[in-house]
C-alpha cells in the first residue's frame, strides 16, 4: 500500500488522540469545570490541538527511512503508557520516567498481566505491524520539501486554532492542575524522557559534594557498649493501614506487644522510591528539595563513615539509589539459596540471615540499613506466606482489574503483616545482642493508593499526591542500654510521637542517636532531642 509519509503521520496522530488519552479525558470530566456547549468545544478544540502538535512533532523529525521503526516503537510505548494511565492513574512525569528506567526485570515481570498484554497487542503491536505494509513512494527533493512544508504549516495552523478555540478553559484547567499534562500521550513520556536525559547529562560526574565535613563521633561513656542501629527502609506501606496508627484492622499485632515508639503523623519526601530514598538520607530533605543537589551530595551514610561509624546497606529492592555509593552494599535481589526465596524474589527476613556475623566483625559503632521489598505492588500476594493470609479473600493476581477493591486491600494488609513480622524479628535479634547497645528505626519510603478516586499504586506528582501516597508509618525501638547511654527518656519521646514529622527528621535523628557531632546537625529535627537527661550528651 503506497501512502505519503505525511498522511501516515497524520493518521498516527489522530490514532493517538482518540485511543491513548482516556485518562486525560476522564480527569477533565471529573474536574467538573466544563459542561454543555463549552465541554463539547473543549473536546473538539483539544483533540485538534493534540493531533496538530503531535503531527507537527513527528513531521519535523521523521523521514521515509526511519518513520516505520520510530512510529512502531511509539505505538507500542504509547499503548503501554495509556494502559497504566487508565488502569492505575499513572502520570508519566520525569520522576515516574526515572522509576520506569530503573525498573529491573523482576519488577517489570510482575506488571505484565494478560490485560496489559492484550491492550498493548491490540492498540500497539497490531497498528505497528500494519505500518510495515505501507510503502512510501519516492518523490523529488523539491516536491518532498514543498509537501512537508505545507504539511507542517497546516498542522501548526490546526494546533493553533484548537488551542485558541479553548484557550480560556484550557489555560485555567492546566493552571489549576498542572500535572494533567502528564496524562497526554505520547507527548507526556516524550517530554519527560527528554528532561530526564537532559538532567542526567548535566549531573555532576565528579566526586560528591562533601556534607558535614566537620562530623566526628563523640567518645562514649566507659560504661556503654558500641552502638548498633538498624534503619529499616520500608516499601510502599501507607500510614492509613498501619495498625499502630489506629487502623480498624490490627495489621501490626506483634509490634503492638513490643515497647516501640510509633510516630503517627509522618510525611514522606516523595511519592516514589526514586525520590524518597535519596531524599530521606540527605541533609537537604523535602524542605530544601533539589534533586540535582541531593544526588550530587554525600548522604547520611557517607557522613557516618567519615565520622568513624561503619555502615552496611542490605538490599532486597532495586538498589540504594546512590545513598550507599562507594560503601558496603549487599543485594538480595537475585535470590540466594534460601527457604525464604523463590525463583523471583526473597522475603525480607533473608536480610537478617548472617547479619550478626557481619556486625561482630566490626568492633565499633555500626549502622545497618535494610531496604525492604515490603508491600511493593501490584503483586501484593507475593509478599507474604500462607501463614499470614489472615485477611481473605485476597487478590491473588498482579492484574488488579481482575480483583475487587476489598480483595486488593486484603492482600495489601496481609503484606503489612509480613512487615510487622520482619520488624519484630529484627527487634528480637537486637534485644538479644549482648555486645552492642542497639536500636531500630523503621520508616516507609512512600505510601500507596488502593482505589481511592480510582487511583492505584503510587508515583503521582507530589503536588497532587493524596495522603495515601505520602503519609507513612515510622517506628523506633531502643534497647535499655541505648536509651540510658544516650540519656533518652523513651516515655517522653512517646508522648510527643503524635506531632507532625517527616523524612527530613531521619538525617538528624540518626546523627543524634549515634552521637555524631557536626554543625550540620539540627536538634529541632531530631525526634529524640528534648527528651534527654543530662547523662546523654547531644551532638
Amino acid at each position: 500500500m503506497a501512502l505519503s509519509l505525511e498522511l501516515v503521520v497524520l493518521m498516527v496522530a489522530v490514532f493517538f488522540a482518540f485511543t491513548a488519552n482516556g485518562a486525560f479525558w476522564a480527569s477533565v470530566k471529573e474536574s467538573g469545570v466544563l459542561s454543555g456547549a463549552r465541554e463539547l468545544r473543549f473536546y473538539i478544540g483539544v483533540t485538534a490541538a493534540l493531533v496538530g502538535l503531535h503531527a507537527l512533532l513527528f513531521g519535523v523529525v521523521l523521514n521515509r527511512w526511519i518513520a516505520r521503526p520510530v512510529l512502531a516503537v511509539l505505538l507500542v510505548a504509547t499503548a503501554s503508557a495509556a494502559y497504566f494511565a487508565s488502569t492505575y492513574a499513572v502520570y508519566l512525569d520525569p520522576s515516574m520516567v526515572r522509576n520506569v528506567i530503573r525498573t529491573d526485570t523482576q519488577e517489570a515481570r510482575e506488571l505484565l498481566t494478560w490485560d496489559m498484554l492484550g491492550t498493548v497487542l491490540l492498540m500497539g503491536v497490531l497498528p505497528a505491524a500494519a505500518l510495515w505494509l505501507v510503502h512510501f513512494p519516492r518523490v523529488s527533493i523539491k516536491r518532498a520539501l514543498l509537501r512537508r512544508t505545507l504539511f507542517l504549516g497546516a498542522m501548526l495552523l490546526i494546533a493553533c486554532v484548537g488551542v485558541m478555540a479553548t484557550f480560556q478553559d484550557l489555560s485555567s484547567l492546566m493552571r489549576n492542575d498542572k500535572a494533567l499534562r502528564y496524562l497526554i500521550a505520547p507527548g507526556n513520556y516524550i517530554v519527560s524522557i527528554s528532561r530526564v536525559l537532559s538532567e542526567e547529562a548535566k549531573s555532576p560526574k565528579g566526586p560528591r559534594q562533601v556534607v558535614a565535613a566537620d562530623a566526628k563521633q563523640q567518645v562514649h561513656a566507659p560504661s556503654t557498649k558500641p552502638h548498633l542501629l538498624v534503619v529499616v527502609v520500608g516499601e510502599t506501606v501507607r500510614a492509613q493501614n498501619w495498625g499502630l496508627n489506629g487502623y480498624e484492622r490490627q495489621t501490626t499485632p506483634q509490634l503492638s506487644k513490643l515497647n516501640v515508639i510509633n510516630f503517627s503523623d509522618v510525611t514522606a519526601c516523595g511519592s516514589n522510591t526514586e525520590v524518597s530514598v535519596p531524599c530521606m538520607f540527605s541533609l537537604a530533605g523535602r524542605r530544601n528539595y533539589d534533586r540535582e543537589n541531593i544526588v550530587g551530595s554525600e548522604s547520611l551514610l557517607h557522613v557516618l563513615e567519615r565520622a568513624g561509624v561503619k555502615t552496611l546497606w542490605r538490599d532486597n529492592q532495586t538498589g540504594c539509589k546512590g545513598v550507599c555509593d562507594g560503601l558496603s552494599f549487599e543485594s538480595y535481589r537475585k535470590p540466594p539459596d534460601s527457604s525464604l526465596c523463590d525463583d523471583q524474589a526473597c522475603r525480607d527476613a533473608v536480610m537478617l540471615q548472617g547479619l550478626h556475623d557481619v556486625i561482630d566483625d566490626n568492633p565499633g559503632d555500626t549502622v545497618v540499613v535494610l531496604h525492604q521489598l515490603g508491600n511493593h505492588g501490584p503483586a501484593y500476594f507475593k509478599r507474604y506466606p500462607e501463614a499470614l493470609r489472615q485477611f481473605r479473600p485476597d487478590c491473588r493476581s498482579a492484574d488488579l482489574g481482575s480483583c475487587t477493591r476489598q480483595e486488593i486491600v486484603n492482600a495489601y494488609d496481609n503484606a503489612i503483616l509480613e512487615t510487622d513480622d520482619f520488624l519484630s524479628k529484627t527487634i528480637q535479634m537486637l534485644s538479644q545482642d549482648t555486645t552492642h547497645d542497639t536500636a531500630m528505626i523503621y520508616v516507609s519510603d512512600h505510601g500507596e493508593s488502593l482505589g481511592e478516586g480510582n487511583v492505584y499504586l503510587h508515583g503521582l506528582p507530589y503536588s497532587i499526591a493524596p495522603d495515601t501516597q505520602i503519609k507513612v508509618p515510622m517506628v523506633a525501638w531502643l534497647s535499655p542500654g541505648m536509651a540510658s547511654g544516650k540519656g533518652v527518656n523513651t516515655a517522653c519521646v512517646r508522648s510527643r510521637a503524635s506531632q507532625p514529622i517527616s523524612h527530613d527528621n531521619l538525617f538528624h535523628s540518626v546523627l543524634g542517636l549515634m552521637q555524631v557531632s557536626t554543625t550540620a546537625y539540627d536538634p529541632k529535627l531530631d525526634v529524640f532531642s528534648g527528651c534527654q537527661t543530662t547523662a546523654g550528651a547531644s551532638p
